[in-house]
């Protein structure tokens, strides 16, 4: 596996260098393209941009759950697990690509970054603890540092009801949020919610509500972290340890800088502190967010993509294959891999996987996320109902899939029971967009993204009911 950086160009730096709009700019002035980034609330966005540009017949947007796919589409806007694995295209770009340090999805976002190329240009946006790694990794890449264009100053510690207008507060946990948004409705008039588990509708809504100006506070978790173009001038910390998918552990300076970086716009400088329970931040720790001095990050997370499908066991050896280049660790077992070891100890599974044939098409079924996060066992029956329809009969029973969508298909309850209702409904999403599962895949794409989007609005309008009130923010 020998690696070139030839034709490759690392734009790194941090937070508010421009780094996503240069991509977007490069882009159009090729005939053809592909850009890939960590979230679909961030392909939407730079989807909408697109759009703009060069009009939305020119645009293809495709995630997991999402496709939107023009006859003669020049562009596509991915996330980055539904980018092509090549690529025709004279050029590519894959956003935050520090994230292939990331325990769960690191495999993916490296595996994008060693493999796929762009004809004419390929560019890798991300954080300058990028670069040691890749230019160690892409032998002759060309690295551009960009430097912020405003300052991120502390500004120490400050109670919930003393936080300055204008500022986004961050925890973890979508009860934490919840904590904090209702406390600020009762202080301050109430706030906006942003979590990743939102769709897209909602998120969008609740943002318009904050950017607006109807609320002065922004309330969300780390997926604000992740480059959503929003007018924040002060980042508070309400907690500083998450779950990463393994542990519970706190953040490093380097992801702390990532969200207080969300601070200020353009030329406007920012603030970022702590409030609630976190206690100040040591000087030290200041001064690296400050100047944007993080430790380089010095391994990509790996997964073997020469996948022998030869037999169950071949295809797990395959999966547990190391690397064999310097700088890259095995990556531990993902979502898929974990339902896939699962699915492998059910006898009906066994007896029916007998050819190559089959075996890819379990692999193909393990894709499914885990939109609704149950447990490992739960999500790996689910699938193997999906994989026995697809063996034996060719598609998915579209009458288990009816009744699997008439459940979530209702618009009562609280924030909770939408939000797993919405994630209910992403994973029929996601099985209606992928290819040849079912026989009749536009009826059930069209349905499952009216579904959803009722839900999303009635969530919005919960969250809304919940955490603004009217009265207090007109008179604050």
């Amino acid at each position: 596996m020998i690696l070139s950086g030839r034709g490759v160009t690392a734009v790194l730096g941090p937070t508010n260098t421009g780094k996503t709009h240069y991509a977007i700019e490069r882009m159009v002035a090729h005939e053809s393209g592909v850009i890939g980034l960590p979230l679909r609330l961030l392909a939407r966005e730079v989807y909408t941009r697109l759009v703009e540009r060069v009009g939305h017949h020119n645009v293809a947007l495709i995630t997991g759950e999402e496709k939107i796919t023009p006859h003669r589409a020049r562009f596509s806007v991915c996330t980055v697990e539904a980018m092509p694995r090549e690529t025709t295209a004279s050029f590519v770009a894959i956003d935050e690509v520090q994230l292939a340090g990331d325990l769960e999805r690191g495999h993916i976002f490296t595996d994008r970054i060693l493999h796929l190329r762009g004809r004419g240009e390929t560019l890798l946006l991300g954080a300058a603890t990028m670069r040691p790694i890749l230019e160690q990794l892409l032998p002759g890449i060309t690295v551009v540092e960009r430097p912020r264009m405003s300052q991120l100053l502390y500004a120490g510690s400050k109670k919930i009801t003393r936080l300055p207008h204008r500022t986004a507060i961050v925890a973890f946990s979508a009860d934490e949020v919840y904590a904090i948004a209702e406390l600020i409705r009762r202080q301050r008039g109430g706030a906006a919610v942003v979590l990743g588990a939102l769709s897209p509708r909602t998120r969008n809504a609740q943002v318009a509500l904050y950017q607006e100006g109807d609320v002065e506070f922004l309330v969300a978790t780390d997926a604000i972290g992740m480059g959503l173009n929003l007018d924040v001038d002060h980042v508070a910390f309400a907690q500083d340890r998450k779950f990463d998918g393994y542990q519970f552990r706190d953040l490093n300076p380097a992801e702390l800088a990532q969200i207080a970086g969300r601070a200020g716009r353009h030329m406007r400088d920012g603030t970022f502190g702590v409030t609630g329970r976190v206690d100040p931040f040591d000087n030290e720790l200041v001064h690296r967010i400050e100047a944007h001095q993080f430790d380089p990050v010095k391994v990509l997370q790996w997964r073997s993509k020469a996948f022998d499908y030869a037999s169950i066991s071949a295809l797990k050896k395959s999966l547990d294959a190391a690397p064999t280049v310097p700088g890259l660790a095995r990556a531990l077992p993902a979502v898929d891999q974990q339902a896939f070891e699962h699915l492998v100890r059910y006898p009906e599974i066994i007896d029916i996987t007998t050819n190559a044939q089959r075996v890819e098409k379990l692999w193909e079924a393990c894709a499914l996320p885990d939109y609704r996060r149950i447990t490992p066992a739960q999500h790996a029956d689910l699938i193997s109902t999906l994989y026995m329809d697809l063996v034996r009969r060719g598609t998915v029973n579209e009458d288990f899939m009816a009744e699997q969508v008439r459940r979530a298909d209702h618009t009562d309850g609280e924030i909770d029971t939408l939000s797993a209702r919405i994630a209910q409904i992403r994973t029929w999403t996601y099985v209606s967009n992928r290819p040849g599962w079912l026989a009749d895949p536009t009826h059930w794409q069209e349905k499952t993204r009216e579904i959803e989007d009722r839900l999303s609005d009635a969530l919005h309008e919960r969250l809304t009911k919940r955490f603004v009130d009217r009265r207090t923010s007109v008179l604050m």
